[in-house]
């Protein structure tokens, strides 16, 4: 359906403009668009409708546990969310590995049920002078049902068609009648998700062909032929974690004369674990080989397949008071949010305990993290007649937000030298909490001079505990020309401040042969290696579009931008100091060493360290063009809604702010090529009666990454792909609607990851013929799906 004349409240203080009427480009996506997707998650939801975001498909470590997303190429930290126009809080999982996702704190989109959305909007033009920090991709501003007197919901099952990947939901939501004045709906929602696995056998046991590798050694081929778990898919660390979601969201308000008291929240729990890579017998053992009693010695005769495991509690809550008074419009509101992941490793075990103690458990608890944001809001506006077109809105006000970031020690056990293999605790260097408060202004106009001219401008104010100040400003303007022809543009500033997840966060990657340290950069350590602090980003955009309406019902919107980011946080990449067990680097090993760390005694002696760490380190331009398109046609007592819209984007480094041979290839390849420079999503949608069917086609760009080989730069990536998804439904007289779908319907599959000369995969990895993870259309292949809904 067109959404142009849906009421919009976003990226407009002003009220009663339309989408179709907005001075800036934005995208309405209503509760029946949504209901249309087979996997019952937002991010999945925002991906598959809108072609500047860009869903997470797998995530290194704890990544894979809380997967991200990101608008318009940049960073997911670029993104501002909104939940009935207030500030959403971020996650406390932070994205650690390089990827395109590195460095994410975002709101964790997947703990609002989409059964409890009235309708997205998605505002794709900077805008922190209206909204402050993190504003410069765009806003994300998801709003509450209201509904009454009903009791709606959904129950989705399906699956991957390999037969992995098993997914099952429900959602109600119940919305009782509480009188004209009165609105409370409270939603359900409970989400299982099974593993998936990808790729071949591990290189380091099998050959290509599934057999044993012959330099395995007796002892160890005696151990492999016997039975390893899954064998020969040993390795199952390319998949989706198996995960448990459980959310509750409530929105409800009341009228007093006038005066409305109002109060949404949400609270969601998480249970996720995704496996790491596979350990051999021998890598946690009393000696080196196995023996007569090789149970004796080895923690595991068959080696074992550790799991990074999360246990998460996030809730959000928002008290308000809004009214009108002598014509001024007033909104008095308050919102606290945070988010607590307590982190385990699971199936493991801790080498040199075993070693100097004969014991050590099988699982550990790694430590929690935790963020949380208060911030609290007066906003004014009011009508003022200047004898033009329109009244002009103007609008003021003011914003105190709080920010905390914790990060607790684990145990003893998970913190003893290298700790539990795959991901060490984290130590009481790591440990501690981390806070800065801000305050902010605000002043915003918009008026229409001339009937056909309208003109908005904002300028905001911050003054940040930890940095400073920051002036923002911008100013959008449209003229219509005539009833089918609009232009419109705008010129803005933005700027980001910098999460205290990147300045303080610090732990410990691991690999089977590889220990890198991610060091914190407000830290001495850091600035050992020459590092200073970060400073807030900034930003300035530009775009210019059309609107155009050349026949009935045919509606197109065509927007280009450019948004420059100076003193962009980045990850650096790998600075390495040690490689194949020989120093390379001591300033490296240095550093680690200063930041209280111990690194696994077998990755010293044959394999490779470092350490990582976000800085501001390079100025980047992104241009880019969003069309939209719509139109419907009869077809005797049905129609179709043909729908295009379509991205192009690309990012380049205009300026290092670090040495050169301190940022890796790998890590520059990263925000130039690891997303595809476009997207195209055309949809169909049919409708006649109770029946419906609902056919898109998706088409991605290629997408590549630069790894690391020795002493190379290759280049992995996935080449581009159209993806069709296609879902038919049946409504009931009843309220009941029958539908059953499929994502991917043809089951295209990512390119893998090449082998070297060696026969080893070049990205470093363990496994063979293993998908590109950085693929946009995701991992596992085709996904199949039926769905109960009603409404009563």
């Amino acid at each position: 359906m067109d959404n142009g004349a849906a009421i919009i409240v976003t990226g407009t203080r002003a009220t009663g403009v339309t989408a179709a009427e907005s001075a800036a480009p934005i995208k309405v996506l209503d509760s029946a668009m949504l209901e249309k997707v087979g996997q019952p998650n937002l991010n999945q939801v925002l991906g598959q409708l809108v072609p500047s975001f860009t869903a997470e498909a797998f995530g290194g470590d704890t990544a894979n546990l809380t997967l991200s997303a990101r608008l318009r190429g940049l960073s997911p930290n670029h993104a501002l969310v909104l939940v009935n126009g207030k500030r959403r809080h971020g996650t406390a999982n932070l994205h650690v590995l390089g990827g395109p996702f590195q460095g994410g704190v975002a709101p964790d989109l997947d703990m609002i049920p989409p059964g409890s959305i009235a309708r997205i909007e998605v505002l794709e033009d900077g805008a922190a002078a209206q909204y402050g920090s993190d504003a410069i991709a765009g806003v994300i501003n998801i709003i509450l049902k209201e509904d009454k007197g009903s009791i709606s919901g959904s129950f989705t099952g399906g699956q991957y068609y390999k037969g992995d990947g098993t997914t099952y939901s429900g959602s109600v939501t119940f919305a009782p009648d509480l009188g004209e004045d009165s609105y409370a709906n409270f939603t359900m929602f409970h989400r299982y998700h099974g593993f998936s696995q990808r790729g071949g056998v591990d290189s380091r046991i099998y050959n290509a062909d599934g057999s044993l590798r012959d330099d395995l050694g007796a002892d160890h081929e005696a151990m492999a032929a016997i039975g390893l778990p899954n064998a020969p898919y040993t390795n199952r660390i390319v998949g989706d974690a198996r995960s448990t979601l459980t959310t509750i969201v409530y929105n409800a308000g009341h009228d007093f004369g006038g005066v409305e008291l109002y109060a949404f929240g949400s609270y969601g729990r998480r249970e996720a674990s995704a496996y790491e890579n596979y350990r051999q017998p021998w890598r946690v053992s009393r000696s080196n080989t196995l023996g007569e009693a090789g149970e004796d010695l080895l923690v595991s005769a068959y080696g074992f397949n550790p799991r990074e495991a999360i246990k998460e509690d996030d809730f959000s809550n928002t008290g308000g008071i809004k009214g009108e008074t002598a014509g001024f419009r007033w909104d008095i509101s308050t919102t606290y949010g945070q988010d607590y992941a307590k982190l385990y490793t699971l199936d493991s075990a801790n080498r040199t305990l075993f070693i100097n103690t004969g014991y050590t458990p099988s699982n550990f608890y790694d430590g929690f993290l935790k963020a949380s944001e208060w911030t609290n809001n007066i906003d004014i506006a009011k009508e003022i007649e200047l004898g033009l077109a329109a009244p002009m809105n103007l609008a003021f006000g003011a914003e105190y937000r709080e920010n905390t970031f914790q990060i607790g020690q684990g145990n003893f056990e998970s913190t003893y030298f290298e700790g539990g293999q795959s991901y060490p605790g984290f130590l009481a260097t790591d440990a501690g909490k981390h806070k800065r408060h801000n305050v902010a202004a605000y002043a915003d106009i918009a008026l229409n001079p001339i009937d056909i001219w309208k003109v908005d401008g904002a300028v905001r104010y911050e003054d940040y505990s930890d940095f400073g100040t920051k002036w923002t400003w911008k100013i959008n303007s449209r003229i219509d020309i005539s009833d089918q022809f609009a232009v419109r543009g705008t010129v803005s500033t933005g700027f980001r401040a910098p999460s205290l997840l990147e300045s303080y966060y610090s732990a410990t990657n691991v690999g089977p042969t590889t220990a890198y340290v991610q060091l914190p950069p407000n830290s001495d350590a850091a600035k050992l290696l020459g590092y200073e602090d970060l400073k807030p980003e900034t930003s300035t955009n530009f775009s210019a579009g059309l609107v155009i309406r050349p026949i009935n019902k045919l509606s197109i919107t065509i927007d280009a931008y450019q948004v420059k980011v100076k003193n962009r946080i980045v990850g650096t990449g790998s600075i390495v100091g040690l490689t194949g067990g020989v120093v390379t680097n001591q300033a490296v090993l240095d550093a680690i060493a200063a930041h209280g760390n111990v690194l696994d005694p077998y990755v010293l002696s044959v394999g490779d360290a470092g350490v990582n760490l976000f800085t501001n380190g390079a100025d980047t331009r992104t241009r880019g063009v969003d069309v939209t398109a719509s139109y419907p046609t009869p077809i005797g007592e049905g129609s179709i809604l043909w729908s295009l819209s379509a991205n192009y984007n690309e990012t380049k480094i205009t300026k290092l702010r670090i040495d050169e041979d301190l940022y890796a290839a790998d890590a520059r390849s990263i925000l130039e090529d690891a997303s595809p420079k476009y997207k195209i999503i055309a949809g169909a949608l049919f409708t006649m009666g109770g029946f419906s069917a609902n056919l898109r086609e998706t088409f991605y760009g290629k997408a590549s990454q630069v790894v690391i080989y020795d002493g190379g730069t290759p280049t992995v990536g996935v080449g581009a792909a159209a993806i069709t998804d296609l879902e038919v439904s049946y409504e009931m007289p009843q309220g009941i609607t029958l539908s059953v779908g499929a994502n991917n319907l043809f089951n295209k599959k990512t390119d893998t990851v090449p082998n070297g000369p060696d026969g080893l995969p070049i990205d470093g990895g363990a496994v063979l013929d293993a998908p590109v993870t950085l693929s946009p259309y995701g991992i596992n292949g085709g996904y199949w799906y039926g769905r109960v809904s009603f409404k009563f």
